[in-house]
């Protein structure tokens, strides 16, 4: 049976991964050893300044062993309020276009490039911040814990944001969307952020990317074979 990774550790596992992450290095004093360490360890994260501002930070939800990843910018308003990764508007239009492609979410694992909240007020509301190149390069340590442990064959990246983590690189969906790149130990695949079809002005827009990005979800799962 996969682990769940909202499993608590005990609290004693819990203080000793907190330790590690604050006191220790990344490249040598902690390794999470299940995706429960990882939920854990991200909470007590100082590697970048989002945190001071977020709710808690969000780590990715699947089976521990998934053969499709898939990896978003950073946790929306609503992510970041439920601890809970894709449960927002875009979370909602991700969904919907994963049972379109024939894809079970619940066997797939999904995260995100940056794990905690970055916006700005806007009165009572918290609007979106894009991530920089410095917090996508600090949170990346925790993308690839979370690679490590599922193992993953292949693995989308939602958007610029995510690609760039995810391949290490400046990533341009326009132009590398649909073309599986190798990644060593898994495949890399590009698509927009379902984000990208809730701002799109017409229906016909909305309606012809819907496609694209409905034949891009079926092709990751075909490609997980």
């Amino acid at each position: 049976m996969a682990d769940a990774p909202h499993t608590e550790p005990s609290r004693r596992t819990a203080r000793a991964v907190a330790r590690s992450v604050r006191d220790g290095t990344y490249d040598d004093a902690f390794a999470p050893a299940s995706i429960a360490e990882v939920w854990t360890a991200v909470q007590a994260c100082r590697r970048c300044d989002l945190w001071r501002n977020a709710t808690q930070g969000v780590a990715g939800e699947g089976p521990a062993r998934a053969a499709l990843m898939f990896v978003g910018e950073q946790p929306g308003d609503q992510e970041d309020l439920a601890g809970k990764p894709f449960v927002g508007p875009a979370g909602q239009m991700f969904d919907k276009a994963l049972a379109e492609a024939g894809v079970p979410r619940s066997e797939t694992y999904v995260t995100n490039a940056v794990k905690h909240f970055k916006h700005e007020p806007r009165g009572k509301r918290r609007i979106h911040a894009k991530p920089n190149v410095g917090e996508i390069r600090a949170c990346r340590w925790w993308l690839e814990s979370e690679r490590r442990l599922v193992r993953p064959k292949v693995i989308v990246a939602l958007g610029a944001t995510a690609g760039r983590a995810v391949f290490d690189r400046p990533v341009t969906v326009a132009e590398d969307r649909g073309h599986p790149f190798d990644l060593g130990d898994a495949k890399g695949l590009v698509t927009v952020h379902p984000a990208y079809l809730l701002r799109l002005p017409s229906q016909d827009d909305r309606a012809k990317a819907w496609t694209l990005f409905v034949a891009d979800l079926r092709a990751a799962w075909e490609l997980v074979g």
